[in-house]
């Protein structure tokens, strides 16, 4: 016979209904439930199982809706399936939901009348370990606790994830250690491995060994021969596992397992963000970068700050350095010029990307100084008695010359009505007609010349049992307004590295020296700007009486920015500046004419 519920049981179902609707909205926080694991850490072998349990504390605060999502990694480890089991949660909103492909475990439900625990037991876990490394557990965003307030209010506070190392099974067989790869928890970028085990133990007939991709794998039962070392060349990048047994009177014993971390690639390339510009007027911008590595992971980052300008470099006073970053990272104020910033992205193996950035800082181009007048570039200040009267007479000249451009084209205008070409014209067409037969065959015996010096200069190449140096960073995109700098690395600590420059104009050749740190690696760093040109790079090495043969030539051009007037030299950029400025006046003025 049916028998109607009470009013109680009634308000705790509406109650716990009311509490899952409230997961989709946007309930207000209040501190006061947590989320634990226990164990919150531990070390496990492959092949073995674990339990974990998440429990609940509602510190004291009356709950009747809880969701749980946790998140764990599907590539180590493994959920085996056994159900919800024991659980402060009496009715689920939705069936429990474990996914070993995305790594999720899902339960969200109710306590009708509502729930007040301290360790109250939400659901056990057991995990099978698959293969080496970290594994986190965590407690993903959507988790929640729901308040038995009638309005949904989420009262969750704290969430306690879990860590847990997970090893190879202890050795059961010989002994195995690596002279290439000594520790199994580090990366390493040589892809050549040796390993070596113990093998004076008597009745030892024979090995059974194999490395692949399987943690604890077993060797078959055929012997490789009793020697006890053995070495893998071009292993691919990722983790390899060593496995060995030993033949004993006829018997095969247990196995050990040795893990091979290999990451021979450096990380993905990436771009450096300039916040706010990569030109800009602050002294102290901000570096934005990220990048990715698919296997050892990234470990840190390095910045070298490489001033262009001989006045920046005067200043410092010695060479630029490597310095460890994060990012966002905010430069420290820089001084007006040009400069290069290089930077490394190392991964956990000691690889690294090199990414180069041009930063310019410039001075702001006009700034009004309040009582004062007009600052200029930061150069002077034009005080307001000044500047009126000169803009009008300025505004006076290009209304004179508005007048005489206008004449100027009505005389044109009445040339070109009778067909007749302008004097001015006529006499530049011979001028340059003059100029092609007078100096045509002078640069055709010039590029000769310089093709001679050329071959001349690549062929003599002095036998040595030193290597060539290693160019690692060079400047790019450089201009007659930057210094030029290169380094790289040599075989040989202390090694001198004679920089060659050749100027395919001219021909002419220069050679600058530096001498290699202890660890082989140099820099150089022009103290004056190059001439603008195409040129040829190429390095050699000398120690003693020792000498490398010329490194591959490198060609690199030298853009021309500024303007040689004598001993002085006028930046393209402040005539730029100045042209600027007489274009807009001469719109200026012809706008006031026009009207």
């Amino acid at each position: 016979m049916y028998k109607k519920p009470s009013a109680a049981i009634v308000a705790s179902v509406i109650a716990v209904g009311f509490g899952i609707a409230a997961f989709f909205g946007n309930p207000q926080k209040v501190s006061a439930a947590s989320f634990s694991l226990g164990p919150a850490g531990g070390t496990f072998t492959v092949g073995s199982t674990f339990d974990v349990s998440v429990y609940l504390d509602t510190e004291k605060e009356n709950i009747n809706t809880i969701r749980t999502l946790l998140a764990f990694p599907p590539d180590k480890l493994q959920l085996v399936p056994k159900g919800a089991g024991q659980s402060v949660i009496s009715v689920y909103s939705s069936p429990p939901r474990f996914d070993n492909t995305a790594g999720i475990v899902d339960l969200q439900g109710g306590i009708p009348g509502g729930l007040n625990v301290s360790n109250g037991l939400v659901i056990s876990l057991t995990f099978r370990v698959k293969a080496v490394g970290s594994a986190l557990l965590r407690f993903r965003d959507e988790t929640k606790v729901l308040a038995n307030d009638g309005l949904g209010t989420n009262v969750l506070k704290n969430t306690q994830n879990g860590v847990y190392q997970l090893v190879l099974p202890p050795p059961a067989g010989p002994l195995v250690a690596s002279v290439t790869h000594p520790d199994q928890a580090k990366w390493y970028s040589n892809t050549n491995a040796q390993l070596a085990w113990a093998g004076e133990e008597a009745g030892i007939e024979g090995y059974s060994y194999i490395i692949n991709d399987i943690p604890a794998d077993i060797p078959d039962d055929i012997s490789e021969g009793d020697r006890t070392i053995v070495t893998y060349r071009n292993l691919s990048d990722g983790v390899h596992y060593f496995h060995l047994k030993a033949l004993r009177r006829d018997n095969w014993g247990g196995v050990t397992h040795f893990a091979l971390n290999i990451d021979a690639n450096p990380p993905a390339e990436f771009p450096v963000k300039v916040i706010p510009e990569a030109r800009t007027t602050r002294r102290q911008p901000i570096l934005e970068f990220a990048t990715t590595d698919g296997h050892s992971g990234l470990d840190h980052y390095e910045l070298k700050v490489v001033p262009l300008s001989p006045l920046v470099q005067a200043a410092n006073n010695s060479q630029p350095l490597f310095i460890e970053i994060i990012s966002p990272y905010v430069m420290p104020e820089l001084q007006i010029g040009n400069y290069d910033l290089i930077l490394h992205a190392y991964d956990k193996s000691g690889n690294y990307r090199e990414v180069t950035q041009r930063l310019s800082i410039v001075p702001v181009m006009f700034k009004i100084i309040s009582g004062q007048g007009i600052e200029v570039r930061g150069l002077a200040v034009i005080p307001w008695i000044w500047f009126w009267p000169i803009a009008t007479i300025l505004l006076l000249l290009l209304v004179f010359t508005a007048w005489r451009l206008q004449r100027w084209h009505l005389e044109v205008e009445k040339k070109k009505t009778i067909k007749e070409l302008p004097t001015t014209l006529r006499e530049k067409l011979d001028e340059l007609q003059e100029y092609r037969s007078r100096y045509g065959k002078l640069a055709a015996l010039v590029l000769a010349v310089s093709i001679g010096l050329i071959a001349l200069s690549g062929g003599t190449i002095q036998a040595s049992e030193l290597n060539p140096p290693f160019l690692t960073t060079v400047s790019k995109n450089i201009t007659n307004e930057d210094i030029f700098y290169v380094g790289g690395k040599t075989d040989a600590s202390g090694a001198e590295v004679v920089i060659y420059l050749q100027n395919l104009q001219t021909g002419e050749t220069s050679s600058y020296s530096v001498t290699a740190d202890q660890r082989g690696e140099w820099f150089y760093r022009h103290t004056t700007f190059l001439a603008s040109g195409n040129y040829l790079l190429w390095l050699q090495s000398r120690l003693g009486d020792l000498q490398s043969p010329p490194s591959p030539q490198i060609q690199m051009s030298v853009m021309a920015t500024a303007i040689q007037l004598g001993a002085s030299r006028v930046s393209l950029e402040l005539v730029y500046l100045i042209l600027v400025i007489l274009l807009a006046l001469l719109v200026l003025g012809l706008g006031f004419y026009i009207f």
